[in-house]
């Protein structure tokens, strides 16, 4: 019997050791419209988030994680590393002329690497397709906040270069996530990078399959798709654990920007409003939640106040992965692999967040923006309390105009639209309505 226990031991820890020293899979699941008070690891007072809270409990969740405030800019972002105003995806219009031939998105630096890669989800106002900036498998619908067809608007979506309508009785979300098991199941033995753009919780919030009949509260049906969105990524933990690849998975989780309208308007974190929501320059424009989830690699129970930036993730995945960066274009991102790792190394002291015509540079506890005015963070993301400059801030004031010298956004690419970031045609739209 002792025997059999300690060769059970010995192969347990080939096991480990063989799935350390293989290339990690990774998963990004990028949330749309989440800010930190929509789970509940994060004092969520509205939502009960069970899985995703068990992603941090067994993994990193950092509390100080930024992008930009709207989604085509902060996806551009993400997978380019690079700020906009180098890119020139400074608004929602403007994120769409983006080329493949200047920029290079994540699929093609780790293919490098020797991974396949699949995008499925939301490609929303970024430009051409999945495939052109590096996909192999791509699964990609229409707009933003789809779920449903309707008698009014037939819903299509793009599955590897077929075009095709979602039917009436089917729900986008589900369609999705049937296609992350076929990618999963055909993908056990190489390396993958995925990149699951999930629906939830873009507006317009409709019911869900487990919604109760007749529901029509905002509040219950936001609860229901915080909910099922929950549920799928308990879902997909499920597959990986059925086709023994969780152990070997890199697993990270975040929101595409602060939460939106009536949802912030409701949402509390520990019984306090956050201040700002999707779109705005404030806080809860671009704080999202960031849960990095890696067995046997990452120190479990790990709450992490390292400032993140958005540019941080193509360094991080690619120290990773073992692929070379791209030398053609100046990158903003800075790794931060070795806290995964917990090994030493040299956290930021900064992030830069930009929409629009408007941007601040942001440390641990002070914020500057373009009109030079100096906010106190140390009481965020509930409070950001512009001071006058004097003796007590002035260093940190000109530590961070140093950045902004150094960065130089006004000399790069500038919104050629109304400044706000948003769409033109939606400004136009807004406007019109005011003047009515």
């Amino acid at each position: 019997m002792k025997l059999r226990i300690f060769l059970l031991a010995v192969l347990f820890a080939n096991t480990a050791l063989l799935a350390q020293t293989k290339k990690p899979n990774i998963i990004y699941i990028l949330a749309d419209d989440l800010g930190i008070d929509g789970l509940s690891c994060y004092g969520a007072d509205l939502y009960k988030t069970p899985v995703i809270d068990k992603l941090a409990k067994d993994g990193i969740r950092y509390t100080n994680a930024y992008t930009a405030p709207l989604c085509g800019p902060s996806r551009a972002l993400i997978l380019t590393g690079r700020y906009a105003f180098r890119t020139g995806a400074v608004n929602q219009d403007m994120t769409g002329d983006m080329s493949p031939s200047v920029e290079t998105m994540m699929p093609k630096i780790l293919k490098q690497a020797g991974y396949t890669s699949s995008m499925i989800g939301k490609w929303g106002q970024l430009p051409l397709g999945p495939a052109e900036f590096g996909f192999d498998d791509y699964l990609r619908f229409f707009g933003s906040g789809v779920y449903v067809s309707t008698t009014e608007k037939k819903q299509k979506y793009v599955l590897n270069g077929q075009e095709s309508i979602l039917k009436d009785n089917e729900y986008m979300p589900d369609l999705m996530h049937t296609h992350v098991e076929d990618f999963l199941s055909k993908h056990t033995k190489d390396p993958f990078y995925m990149y699951y753009s999930m629906v939830h919780v873009h507006g317009e919030i409709i019911a869900t399959p487990d919604t109760k009949p007749g529901t029509t509260d905002f509040k219950s049906l936001y609860t229901d798709n915080i909910n099922y969105m929950d549920k799928l990524v308990g879902k997909l933990l499920r597959t990986l654990d059925s086709l023994k690849l969780r152990d070997n998975t890199l697993i990270v989780f975040m929101g595409d920007n602060g939460t939106a309208g009536q949802a912030a308007a409701i949402g509390t974190v520990n019984g306090k409003k956050i201040i700002g929501k999707k779109g705005t320059m404030q806080e809860g424009g671009s704080l999202v939640p960031l849960i990095v989830n890696w067995p046997n690699v990452v120190k479990k129970g790990t709450v992490s106040k390292s400032l993140i930036d958005a540019t941080d993730l193509i360094p991080t995945f690619a120290e990773i992965a073992g692929a070379p960066l791209p030398t053609n274009n100046i990158l903003d991102g800075k790794s931060f692999a070795y806290q995964l790792k917990g090994t030493k190394g040299v956290a930021r002291d900064w992030i830069f967040t930009e929409l629009g015509n408007d941007w601040y540079v942001r440390s641990a506890n002070w914020k500057l923006n373009r009109a030079g005015q100096l906010f106190d963070m140390r009481n965020a993301p509930f409070e950001e309390k512009e001071v006058a400059i004097d003796d007590t801030n002035k260093a940190e004031k000109d530590k961070l105009q140093m950045v902004l010298d150094s960065l130089n956004p006004a000399g790069g690419i500038l919104d050629k639209g109304d400044g706000s970031g948003r769409h033109a045609t939606k400004v136009k739209a807004k406007n019109k309505g005011k003047e009515q």
